[in-house]
């Protein structure tokens, strides 16, 4: 309510002040103050110079002081990022152009043209070969823009190369969840009716379930399931396989220059070939702090600002090393069924007869046995 009221003082504010505006402009032409409101346009004239040179110089000064804390300050993260980059900085060339162009002819005409006792109006209602100008042309640029950035999409969701190391990502309010396959390289089978967030939290098909129709999975049985950080190795690429568990998310990965949308019940992919590891990022970019991050870009609750997760890009040995020491999802639901539980053999089963003792002796070599 305190919100409407504040929103409705403040229209009523600016009514007022335009309806004085108004009324001050009409009286002064009333009382014959017309040479005053022609001291008044020619100074608006200039101030429109001023405001050109201004904006200008601030939109060159806050991009020459703010440059080096923007994502275009460093290389992309990842090969497919680099054509990211490229389209960006084409874009941006492309419209900065015109954009400095444009406005310097609409502040400098407001100036040059402005009201003049010996200046007549000069009418003039239509030009086809203007208007084809203004928008063919336009209509080009843009085209080949549009036809460049979805390249580069198809590019990104096509088909990842044979060697790719596959993850899948799964969304959450308000975290990340990652699987590997495990030795057998298949991502077993989920269904979310089975989704347990205690003890199976992406719902994997562990069990038979005649209400379900399911039947136990054992490619789930050996998938490697982490929760907020995912690991990925320099130089290979990586297939992300995205979906949600509950609302629509969005997997940000600025320092790669990649994002995609995660949808319940839709999955949707992308691959990307990572550059540097997570400890030569921190040496480019001079940050001992600095981390890949996987973020949500898509407004996904009130824990939404939260939803940050961590890429690793390690090398392979330390990929190999990390994921040795993984344990399959499988086991943290069934303890009793990780080969690390099982009871030991029975000690009576082992044999407690001392080994003979063999003595060779120097003169004539002889052996004695004792037992």
């Amino acid at each position: 309510m305190t919100l409407y009221l504040s929103i409705a003082v403040i229209v009523l504010i600016y009514l007022v002040i335009f309806q004085i505006s108004k009324a001050s402009e009409y009286v002064a032409i009333l009382k014959g103050e017309e040479q005053s409101r022609k001291n008044n346009n020619k100074i608006n004239g200039f101030l429109m110079v001023g405001f050109l040179i201004a904006g200008l110089f601030g939109v060159w000064y806050c991009n020459h002081i703010l440059f080096d804390k923007t994502l275009l300050a460093h290389d992309a993260a990842s090969v497919q990022g680099e054509k990211v980059d490229s389209m960006l900085k084409w874009t941006i060339a492309i419209t900065g152009i015109v954009f400095i162009i444009t406005q310097t002819l609409l502040f400098w005409f407001s100036y040059k043209y402005q009201e003049k006792e010996n200046r007549k109006v000069f009418y003039f209602p239509h030009s086809n070969k203007l208007e084809l100008l203004w928008t063919v042309v336009p209509a080009i640029v843009l085209t080949g823009l549009v036809i460049f950035g979805l390249r580069n999409w198809l590019y990104f969701t096509g088909d990842a190369p044979n060697n790719a190391m596959v993850v899948e990502v799964t969304g959450k309010q308000f975290g990340w969840i990652f699987r590997y396959p495990g030795k057998d390289g298949i991502l077993g089978k989920k269904y979310y009716k089975v989704i347990d967030p205690a003890s199976n939290s992406l719902g994997l098909v562990w069990s038979d379930s005649a209400e379900l129709n399911l039947k136990d999975d054992p490619a789930t049985h050996d998938d490697i399931v982490t929760e907020q950080v995912m690991y990925v190795v320099k130089g290979k690429p990586v297939k992300l396989i995205i979906g949600s568990r509950d609302v629509v998310h969005d997997v940000g990965l600025s320092q790669f220059r990649l994002k995609m949308d995660a949808v319940p019940g839709i999955p949707t992919t992308m691959w990307f070939t990572p550059k540097y590891t997570t400890e030569e990022m921190k040496q480019i970019t001079k940050n001992d702090n600095f981390q890949y991050e996987i973020s949500c870009d898509q407004m996904c609750g009130n824990g939404h600002y939260s939803m940050k997760g961590v890429i690793q890009v390690v090398t392979q040995e330390e990929f190999d090393e990390w994921m040795a020491k993984q344990k399959p999802y499988y086991y943290a639901a069934f303890p009793n069924k990780d080969p690390d539980n099982l009871p030991l053999p029975a000690i009576d089963s082992i044999s407690t007869k001392p080994a003979p003792i063999v003595i060779t002796t120097a003169s004539d070599k002889s052996t004695i046995v004792k037992k």
